[in-house]
């Protein structure tokens, strides 16, 4: 049964958040007619992005089209699993809803990543994602069972914290326009993250939209800025896991003997109360339609329940060559969180910046740096 603490490692939503805020800014105002015209009557040197020169033109101030940000990203979120079915050492797959219940699924992961990016078009930026991540799930459980008055009650539980790494890999877009230092972004990416127990890579779909503002904070030194935003952050993966793991990666198992053979006792125990009860009814309450739902509710539970716990058993005396296959469907308990964040412009070159993510069952930071230059 403790396979169910090997099932979550396809968590790591590592380190999906968009690259330093930088926009494309349309200037505005009386105050910035010089800014305007200089801007206007400028040549734009690079290739990229498409239309830049037109952009120049028009008035827009453009960050450099090209980047390359190392990020820092820490995520604890809860968890949502549904559906879930495990086996042993290649044999059947045993249906585990209705009998296990969660007290606590927890995934932590945190990540650094690699992003390169470019200005596509003015308003338009791409990006790809490389990052090595680390994660735990803590997880724990109990078996529930019914008894003869369809009662149910715990006869097994247990936890542990699963560690381990991981890669991942992506690309991403980020459409955004500014008008006098205010800004939109609409930061949105697709990755997949490549963890051993998992069968294939974790697939997520991220997306963040941010509304914020850019200020000016040395007029002897126009380029430097601090920018402040809010928004949301957005998470959606992939809902089918399936994988297999050695069974002494996970659990503790010098406890589980004896807590198998006492949950087996109490199974048959409790098989035991509901055929006394069944035996001792007459055969008008026995034809009783809610008598006898009861009656096979309670024996298919006590039957599951037996068969797992028998299969569980056999494989704990041979832990070291024991392996768990399990499948699942899986989602974060908050689909949406909020943030906020601020990013200092030392130049247009360089970039600081950290973000948290919170009010909900997730929450977050990230931390990163940005060098861009010319393309």
């Amino acid at each position: 049964m403790k396979t169910y603490q090997v099932i979550l490692p396809f968590f790591l939503l590592a380190a999906i958040s968009s690259s330093a805020q930088v926009f494309t800014n349309k200037e505005v105002g009386q105050k910035n007619v010089t800014a305007i015209d200089s801007i206007k009557q400028s040549e734009y040197p690079y290739s990229l992005p498409i239309w830049g020169k037109q952009a120049t033109k028009a008035g827009y101030s453009l960050p450099y089209s090209a980047g390359v940000s190392v990020q820092y990203f820490w995520q604890e979120s809860d968890l949502i699993i549904d559906n879930l079915k495990v086996g042993f050492n290649n044999g059947p797959m045993y249906e585990l809803d209705g009998l296990v219940r969660f007290d606590k699924a927890v995934a932590t992961a945190s990540a650094f990543t690699v992003r390169p990016d470019v200005w596509l078009f003015p308003f338009l930026d791409v990006y790809g994602i490389l990052g090595k991540s680390q994660a735990s799930t803590d997880v724990g459980f109990g078996v529930w069972i019914k008894d003869s008055t369809n009662t149910e009650k715990e006869i097994f539980s247990t936890g542990s914290i699963v560690k381990f790494n991981a890669t991942t890999f992506g690309f991403g877009m980020t459409p955004t326009i500014g008008v006098g230092g205010g800004f939109l972004a609409l930061d949105m990416n697709v990755a997949w993250t490549d963890v051993p127990q998992l069968d294939k890579p974790a697939f997520t779909f991220v997306f963040g939209p941010r509304l914020g503002k850019n200020f000016k904070v040395n007029k002897k030194k126009p380029e430097q800025s601090i920018a402040v935003w809010a928004g949301g952050f957005r998470v959606h993966l992939n809902s089918s896991t399936t994988g297999s793991i050695n069974l002494n990666d996970v659990l503790p198992v010098e406890e589980m003997g004896g807590k198998i053979e006492s949950a087996n006792g109490k199974v048959a125990d409790a098989q035991q109360q509901v055929d006394t009860w069944w035996a001792g009814l007459s055969q008008t309450e026995q034809n009783n339609p809610v008598n006898e739902a009861k009656y096979n509710a309670a024996n298919a539970t006590l039957e599951r329940a037996g068969e797992i716990l028998n299969a569980a058993e056999g494989v704990i005396n041979n832990v070291e060559t024991a392996t768990v296959q399990y499948s699942m469907d899986k989602k974060p308990k908050d689909m949406w969180n909020f943030i906020v964040g601020s990013q200092f412009q030392l130049n247009k070159h360089l970039m600081f910046r950290a973000e948290a993510g919170f009010l909900s069952s997730r929450i977050q930071f990230m931390g990163g740096l940005q060098y861009r230059f010319g393309l």
